[in-house]
Protein backbone atom coordinates (compact mmCIF):
# COMPACT_ATOMS: atom_id res chain seq x y z
CA UNK A 1 0.00 0.00 0.00
CA UNK A 2 1.28 3.75 -0.21
CA UNK A 3 1.04 6.43 2.34
CA UNK A 4 -1.46 8.29 0.39
CA UNK A 5 -4.24 9.65 3.09
CA UNK A 6 -7.95 9.01 1.63
CA UNK A 7 -10.78 11.46 1.58
CA UNK A 8 -13.66 9.27 2.17
CA UNK A 9 -16.29 11.34 3.35
CA UNK A 10 -17.10 14.79 3.97
CA UNK A 11 -20.09 17.24 5.00
CA UNK A 12 -20.99 19.95 5.37
CA UNK A 13 -24.19 22.17 6.90
CA UNK A 14 -25.50 25.40 5.26
CA UNK A 15 -24.11 28.74 6.42
CA UNK A 16 -26.22 30.72 8.02
CA UNK A 17 -26.29 34.30 10.43
CA UNK A 18 -25.94 34.26 13.66
CA UNK A 19 -29.60 35.22 14.07
CA UNK A 20 -31.25 32.26 12.72
CA UNK A 21 -28.16 29.61 13.36
CA UNK A 22 -28.65 26.67 15.70
CA UNK A 23 -26.83 25.58 18.43
CA UNK A 24 -22.94 25.04 18.08
CA UNK A 25 -23.38 21.19 19.10
CA UNK A 26 -26.01 20.44 16.70
CA UNK A 27 -24.30 22.30 13.78
CA UNK A 28 -21.04 20.03 14.25
CA UNK A 29 -22.73 16.73 14.97
CA UNK A 30 -25.11 17.41 11.84
CA UNK A 31 -22.15 17.87 9.95
CA UNK A 32 -20.08 14.59 11.20
CA UNK A 33 -23.46 12.89 10.57
CA UNK A 34 -23.26 13.70 6.50
CA UNK A 35 -19.36 13.20 6.27
CA UNK A 36 -19.74 9.58 7.87
CA UNK A 37 -23.07 9.31 6.07
CA UNK A 38 -20.55 9.92 2.56
CA UNK A 39 -18.38 7.75 3.39
CA UNK A 40 -20.71 5.14 4.42
CA UNK A 41 -18.46 4.42 7.66
CA UNK A 42 -20.15 3.94 11.26
CA UNK A 43 -18.70 6.46 14.36
CA UNK A 44 -17.61 3.08 16.18
CA UNK A 45 -14.32 3.21 13.48
CA UNK A 46 -13.01 5.78 14.31
CA UNK A 47 -9.73 6.14 16.34
CA UNK A 48 -9.26 9.87 16.78
CA UNK A 49 -11.38 12.91 16.69
CA UNK A 50 -10.10 16.69 15.60
CA UNK A 51 -12.70 19.48 16.36
CA UNK A 52 -12.12 23.11 15.54
CA UNK A 53 -13.59 25.60 16.82
CA UNK A 54 -12.25 29.31 17.76
CA UNK A 55 -15.42 30.71 20.58
CA UNK A 56 -16.45 28.36 22.67
CA UNK A 57 -15.78 26.51 25.84
CA UNK A 58 -13.57 23.84 26.08
CA UNK A 59 -14.32 20.65 25.88
CA UNK A 60 -17.45 21.96 23.17
CA UNK A 61 -16.24 18.70 20.86
CA UNK A 62 -17.00 16.35 23.01
CA UNK A 63 -20.24 18.17 24.01
CA UNK A 64 -20.84 17.79 19.98
CA UNK A 65 -19.45 14.58 19.17
CA UNK A 66 -21.22 12.65 22.26
CA UNK A 67 -24.38 13.13 20.02
CA UNK A 68 -22.74 10.71 17.52
CA UNK A 69 -21.41 8.16 20.59
CA UNK A 70 -19.70 8.10 23.39
CA UNK A 71 -16.81 5.22 22.34
CA UNK A 72 -13.80 6.70 24.75
CA UNK A 73 -11.76 7.25 21.68
CA UNK A 74 -9.58 10.70 22.01
CA UNK A 75 -11.57 13.96 20.98
CA UNK A 76 -8.71 16.56 20.29
CA UNK A 77 -10.37 20.06 20.71
CA UNK A 78 -8.71 22.28 18.04
CA UNK A 79 -8.24 26.57 17.96
CA UNK A 80 -5.55 28.30 15.63
CA UNK A 81 -8.05 31.55 14.53
CA UNK A 82 -9.23 31.43 11.42
CA UNK A 83 -6.97 28.07 9.94
CA UNK A 84 -8.84 26.26 12.78
CA UNK A 85 -10.60 23.60 10.86
CA UNK A 86 -7.68 23.39 8.22
CA UNK A 87 -5.10 22.98 11.29
CA UNK A 88 -8.00 19.69 12.42
CA UNK A 89 -7.80 18.63 9.35
CA UNK A 90 -4.02 18.76 9.57
CA UNK A 91 -3.70 17.12 12.78
CA UNK A 92 -6.48 14.08 11.38
CA UNK A 93 -3.80 13.43 8.17
CA UNK A 94 -0.90 13.36 10.18
CA UNK A 95 -1.94 10.52 12.58
CA UNK A 96 -3.24 8.38 9.32
CA UNK A 97 0.21 8.96 7.51
CA UNK A 98 2.25 8.55 10.47
CA UNK A 99 0.47 4.96 10.71
CA UNK A 100 -0.88 5.80 14.63
CA UNK A 101 -4.63 5.75 13.51
CA UNK A 102 -5.67 4.12 10.26
CA UNK A 103 -9.31 6.23 10.58
CA UNK A 104 -9.47 9.62 11.53
CA UNK A 105 -12.60 12.10 12.17
CA UNK A 106 -11.91 16.30 11.37
CA UNK A 107 -14.71 18.55 12.02
CA UNK A 108 -14.96 21.99 12.43
CA UNK A 109 -17.23 24.60 13.88
CA UNK A 110 -18.39 28.31 14.62
CA UNK A 111 -21.94 29.75 16.45
CA UNK A 112 -20.46 33.70 15.53
CA UNK A 113 -21.68 36.60 17.06
CA UNK A 114 -22.68 39.51 14.71
CA UNK A 115 -20.77 42.26 13.98
CA UNK A 116 -16.87 42.71 13.29
CA UNK A 117 -14.13 40.50 15.53
CA UNK A 118 -13.15 41.59 18.71
CA UNK A 119 -11.07 40.27 21.36
CA UNK A 120 -12.93 37.61 23.41
CA UNK A 121 -10.15 38.46 26.74
CA UNK A 122 -9.92 42.03 27.07
CA UNK A 123 -8.32 41.37 30.70
CA UNK A 124 -5.18 40.12 29.12
CA UNK A 125 -2.53 40.64 26.59
CA UNK A 126 -4.22 40.32 23.29
CA UNK A 127 -2.14 37.30 21.13
CA UNK A 128 -1.88 39.94 17.77
CA UNK A 129 -1.05 43.11 19.49
CA UNK A 130 2.36 42.80 17.40
CA UNK A 131 1.03 42.70 14.30
CA UNK A 132 -1.67 45.62 14.94
CA UNK A 133 1.30 47.37 16.28
CA UNK A 134 2.79 47.46 12.98
CA UNK A 135 -0.72 48.66 11.36
CA UNK A 136 -1.08 51.29 14.21
CA UNK A 137 2.40 53.08 13.54
CA UNK A 138 1.48 53.56 9.70
CA UNK A 139 -1.96 54.66 10.11
CA UNK A 140 -3.26 57.58 12.12
CA UNK A 141 -6.27 56.20 14.50
CA UNK A 142 -5.89 52.88 13.81
CA UNK A 143 -5.97 51.76 17.01
CA UNK A 144 -9.64 53.25 17.22
CA UNK A 145 -10.73 50.63 13.87
CA UNK A 146 -11.61 46.70 14.92
CA UNK A 147 -8.98 43.89 14.45
CA UNK A 148 -9.21 42.59 11.20
CA UNK A 149 -10.62 45.80 9.35
CA UNK A 150 -7.21 47.50 10.11
CA UNK A 151 -5.12 44.85 9.26
CA UNK A 152 -6.39 44.24 5.68
CA UNK A 153 -7.83 47.26 4.80
CA UNK A 154 -3.41 48.44 5.57
CA UNK A 155 -2.64 45.36 3.05
CA UNK A 156 -5.14 46.61 -0.01
CA UNK A 157 -3.43 50.34 0.41
CA UNK A 158 -0.29 48.74 0.96
CA UNK A 159 -1.11 47.14 -2.27
CA UNK A 160 -2.47 49.89 -4.26
CA UNK A 161 0.73 52.04 -3.46
CA UNK A 162 3.27 49.18 -4.43
CA UNK A 163 1.68 48.40 -7.84
CA UNK A 164 -0.96 50.56 -8.46
CA UNK A 165 -3.91 48.50 -8.53
CA UNK A 166 -7.34 50.12 -8.94
CA UNK A 167 -9.80 50.37 -6.37
CA UNK A 168 -12.15 48.37 -9.21
CA UNK A 169 -9.45 45.71 -9.11
CA UNK A 170 -10.83 44.89 -5.56
CA UNK A 171 -14.47 45.20 -6.24
CA UNK A 172 -14.38 42.42 -9.36
CA UNK A 173 -13.23 40.28 -7.01
CA UNK A 174 -16.25 40.53 -4.86
CA UNK A 175 -18.34 40.49 -7.62
CA UNK A 176 -16.69 36.92 -8.73
CA UNK A 177 -17.66 35.55 -5.41
CA UNK A 178 -20.60 36.34 -5.72
CA UNK A 179 -21.21 35.28 -9.31
CA UNK A 180 -19.84 31.59 -7.83
CA UNK A 181 -22.45 31.45 -5.16
CA UNK A 182 -24.98 31.50 -6.85
CA UNK A 183 -25.00 27.78 -7.78
CA UNK A 184 -24.17 27.03 -4.02
CA UNK A 185 -27.02 26.58 -1.88
CA UNK A 186 -24.85 26.24 0.81
CA UNK A 187 -23.83 29.54 0.94
CA UNK A 188 -24.76 32.80 3.22
CA UNK A 189 -24.47 35.17 0.46
CA UNK A 190 -26.05 34.01 -3.25
CA UNK A 191 -27.36 37.56 -4.84
CA UNK A 192 -25.36 39.54 -8.19
CA UNK A 193 -23.78 42.27 -7.32
CA UNK A 194 -21.57 44.67 -10.06
CA UNK A 195 -18.67 46.99 -8.79
CA UNK A 196 -20.86 49.78 -8.27
CA UNK A 197 -22.54 48.20 -5.79
CA UNK A 198 -19.57 47.38 -4.06
CA UNK A 199 -17.57 50.20 -4.47
CA UNK A 200 -20.61 52.41 -3.10
CA UNK A 201 -20.56 50.91 0.49
CA UNK A 202 -19.50 52.55 2.81
CA UNK A 203 -15.73 52.74 3.74
CA UNK A 204 -14.67 51.17 6.97
CA UNK A 205 -11.23 51.71 7.05
CA UNK A 206 -9.33 53.42 3.91
CA UNK A 207 -10.58 51.83 1.06
CA UNK A 208 -12.11 48.96 2.17
CA UNK A 209 -15.77 48.95 1.50
CA UNK A 210 -18.22 46.69 3.45
CA UNK A 211 -19.10 44.54 0.61
CA UNK A 212 -15.27 43.49 0.64
CA UNK A 213 -15.47 42.14 4.04
CA UNK A 214 -16.88 38.72 4.56
CA UNK A 215 -19.91 38.17 6.72
CA UNK A 216 -19.68 36.85 10.50
CA UNK A 217 -21.19 32.84 10.09
CA UNK A 218 -22.25 30.18 11.78
CA UNK A 219 -22.17 26.53 10.23
CA UNK A 220 -20.04 23.32 10.48
CA UNK A 221 -17.89 20.76 7.92
CA UNK A 222 -16.19 17.45 8.38
CA UNK A 223 -14.29 14.84 6.87
CA UNK A 224 -13.08 11.32 7.21
CA UNK A 225 -9.27 10.77 6.79
CA UNK A 226 -7.94 6.77 6.25
CA UNK A 227 -5.40 5.25 4.97
CA UNK A 228 -5.56 3.16 1.48
CA UNK A 229 -5.29 -0.26 3.40
CA UNK A 230 -8.86 1.22 5.63
CA UNK A 231 -10.43 2.02 2.43
CA UNK A 232 -10.14 -0.93 1.20
CA UNK A 233 -10.85 -3.23 3.82
CA UNK A 234 -13.92 -1.59 4.38
CA UNK A 235 -15.34 -0.71 0.82
CA UNK A 236 -14.71 2.93 0.89
CA UNK A 237 -14.18 5.21 -1.99
CA UNK A 238 -10.63 6.55 -2.88
CA UNK A 239 -10.94 9.00 -5.48
CA UNK A 240 -9.61 11.73 -3.93
CA UNK A 241 -6.20 11.43 -1.95
CA UNK A 242 -4.52 14.56 -0.10
CA UNK A 243 -1.61 14.70 -2.30
CA UNK A 244 0.60 16.96 -0.09
CA UNK A 245 -0.16 19.65 3.10
CA UNK A 246 1.32 21.99 5.34
CA UNK A 247 1.43 24.35 7.86
CA UNK A 248 3.50 27.31 8.11
CA UNK A 249 3.83 29.96 11.16
CA UNK A 250 5.33 33.63 11.02
CA UNK A 251 8.58 34.47 10.47
CA UNK A 252 10.22 37.57 11.16
CA UNK A 253 9.57 38.86 8.17
CA UNK A 254 5.86 39.30 9.85
CA UNK A 255 6.71 42.24 11.50
CA UNK A 256 9.15 44.62 9.32
CA UNK A 257 6.96 47.22 8.82
CA UNK A 258 5.13 45.50 5.67
CA UNK A 259 1.39 45.13 5.79
CA UNK A 260 1.18 42.38 3.00
CA UNK A 261 3.71 40.26 5.35
CA UNK A 262 1.98 41.18 8.32
CA UNK A 263 -1.13 39.31 7.18
CA UNK A 264 0.52 36.58 5.76
CA UNK A 265 1.95 36.52 2.22
CA UNK A 266 5.25 34.78 3.29
CA UNK A 267 3.74 31.95 5.21
CA UNK A 268 1.95 31.52 2.54
CA UNK A 269 4.59 31.14 0.24
CA UNK A 270 6.59 29.06 2.01
CA UNK A 271 3.72 26.55 2.62
CA UNK A 272 2.79 26.05 -0.88
CA UNK A 273 6.31 25.85 -1.78
CA UNK A 274 6.25 23.05 0.26
CA UNK A 275 3.13 21.32 -0.73
CA UNK A 276 4.45 21.58 -4.50
CA UNK A 277 7.31 19.85 -3.67
CA UNK A 278 6.01 16.83 -1.59
CA UNK A 279 3.30 16.80 -4.19
CA UNK A 280 5.27 16.94 -7.32
CA UNK A 281 3.68 19.44 -9.20
CA UNK A 282 3.24 23.23 -9.50
CA UNK A 283 0.58 25.89 -9.36
CA UNK A 284 0.52 25.94 -13.35
CA UNK A 285 -1.05 22.15 -12.88
CA UNK A 286 -4.13 23.54 -10.54
CA UNK A 287 -6.93 23.60 -11.57
CA UNK A 288 -9.43 24.96 -9.07
CA UNK A 289 -8.47 26.87 -5.63
CA UNK A 290 -10.61 27.58 -2.54
CA UNK A 291 -8.33 29.91 -1.09
CA UNK A 292 -8.92 32.51 2.37
CA UNK A 293 -10.85 35.54 1.02
CA UNK A 294 -11.76 37.25 4.13
CA UNK A 295 -11.59 40.64 2.64
CA UNK A 296 -10.73 40.84 -1.51
CA UNK A 297 -7.61 42.43 -0.54
CA UNK A 298 -6.62 39.11 1.16
CA UNK A 299 -7.60 37.59 -2.53
CA UNK A 300 -5.64 39.67 -4.23
CA UNK A 301 -2.31 39.06 -2.50
CA UNK A 302 -2.48 34.99 -2.09
CA UNK A 303 -2.91 34.80 -6.28
CA UNK A 304 0.86 35.84 -5.81
CA UNK A 305 1.75 34.12 -2.81
CA UNK A 306 0.11 30.73 -4.31
CA UNK A 307 2.07 31.38 -7.68
CA UNK A 308 -0.69 31.51 -9.44
CA UNK A 309 0.12 34.75 -11.29
CA UNK A 310 3.39 36.84 -10.72
CA UNK A 311 4.29 39.33 -8.34
CA UNK A 312 2.81 42.36 -8.74
CA UNK A 313 0.52 40.51 -11.57
CA UNK A 314 -2.61 39.81 -9.68
CA UNK A 315 -4.49 42.77 -11.24
CA UNK A 316 -3.98 41.53 -15.19
CA UNK A 317 -4.84 38.07 -13.75
CA UNK A 318 -8.37 39.64 -12.78
CA UNK A 319 -9.30 41.34 -15.70
CA UNK A 320 -7.50 38.73 -17.70
CA UNK A 321 -10.30 36.66 -15.75
CA UNK A 322 -7.96 33.73 -15.38
CA UNK A 323 -9.34 33.57 -11.58
CA UNK A 324 -12.65 32.25 -13.14
CA UNK A 325 -14.68 29.49 -15.87
CA UNK A 326 -13.13 29.67 -18.73
CA UNK A 327 -9.32 31.38 -17.55
CA UNK A 328 -6.50 29.47 -15.89
CA UNK A 329 -7.84 28.30 -12.42
CA UNK A 330 -11.51 28.81 -10.77
CA UNK A 331 -11.04 30.19 -7.14
CA UNK A 332 -13.58 29.82 -4.83
CA UNK A 333 -16.06 28.59 -6.98
CA UNK A 334 -18.08 27.84 -3.58
CA UNK A 335 -18.23 31.89 -3.52
CA UNK A 336 -15.51 31.89 -1.10
CA UNK A 337 -15.73 33.36 2.44
CA UNK A 338 -16.98 36.78 0.69
CA UNK A 339 -19.90 34.95 -0.16
CA UNK A 340 -20.45 31.45 1.11
CA UNK A 341 -19.30 32.93 4.91
CA UNK A 342 -16.12 32.43 7.00
CA UNK A 343 -17.66 30.23 10.29
CA UNK A 344 -13.62 30.67 11.56
CA UNK A 345 -13.69 27.29 12.88
CA UNK A 346 -15.67 25.68 9.75
CA UNK A 347 -13.59 27.13 6.65
CA UNK A 348 -10.93 25.17 6.33
CA UNK A 349 -13.07 21.99 6.45
CA UNK A 350 -15.77 23.74 3.75
CA UNK A 351 -12.80 24.30 1.35
CA UNK A 352 -11.98 20.70 2.03
CA UNK A 353 -16.02 19.85 1.21
CA UNK A 354 -15.77 22.15 -1.90
CA UNK A 355 -12.80 20.54 -3.45
CA UNK A 356 -13.69 16.65 -3.04
CA UNK A 357 -16.33 17.51 -4.47
CA UNK A 358 -14.99 19.42 -7.28
CA UNK A 359 -12.85 16.31 -7.60
CA UNK A 360 -15.87 13.82 -7.90
CA UNK A 361 -17.65 15.66 -10.62
CA UNK A 362 -20.21 16.43 -7.92
CA UNK A 363 -20.29 19.87 -7.59
CA UNK A 364 -23.78 20.90 -10.02
CA UNK A 365 -23.73 24.13 -12.06
CA UNK A 366 -20.46 24.92 -10.69
CA UNK A 367 -18.51 22.09 -11.67
CA UNK A 368 -14.80 23.04 -13.08
CA UNK A 369 -14.56 20.79 -16.04
CA UNK A 370 -12.11 18.12 -15.50
CA UNK A 371 -10.99 18.90 -12.51
CA UNK A 372 -7.90 16.77 -11.28
CA UNK A 373 -5.92 18.92 -8.92
CA UNK A 374 -7.52 20.97 -6.34
CA UNK A 375 -5.69 23.63 -3.81
CA UNK A 376 -6.86 25.02 -0.31
CA UNK A 377 -5.88 27.94 1.14
CA UNK A 378 -6.88 28.54 4.81
CA UNK A 379 -5.05 31.75 7.06
CA UNK A 380 -5.52 32.39 10.68
CA UNK A 381 -3.56 35.90 12.16
CA UNK A 382 -1.46 34.71 14.85
CA UNK A 383 -0.13 33.14 12.76
CA UNK A 384 -1.09 29.66 10.85
CA UNK A 385 -1.47 28.87 7.72
CA UNK A 386 -2.27 25.81 6.06
CA UNK A 387 -2.48 24.88 2.62
CA UNK A 388 -3.46 21.33 1.39
CA UNK A 389 -3.61 19.55 -2.07
CA UNK A 390 -5.73 17.73 -3.16
CA UNK A 391 -5.59 14.71 -6.40
CA UNK A 392 -8.01 12.85 -8.11
CA UNK A 393 -7.06 9.14 -7.77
Amino acid sequence: MSNDVIVAGVGMTNFVKPSVSPMYDSMGADAARMALKDAGLPYEKFQQVYVGYVYGDSTSGQKALYKLGTTGIPIINVNNNCSTGSTSLFLARQAVMAGIVDCALAVGFEQMSPGPLRQSFPDRIDPLAKFLDVVNAKFEGAEKVPMALRLFGGVGFEYQEKYGAKAETFAKVRTKAALHARHNERAIFRSPLTIEDVLAGPKLFLNLTRLQCCPPTCGAAAAVICSEKFAKKHGLREDVVIAGQAMVTDFASSFNGSMIKAAGSDMTAAAAAQVYQFAGFGAEDIDVVELHDCFTTNEVITYEALGLCPEGGAEKFIWDSDNTYGGRVVTNPSGGLLSKGHPLGATGLAQCYELVSQLRGQSGRRQVDNAQIALAHNMGLGGACVVTAYKKN
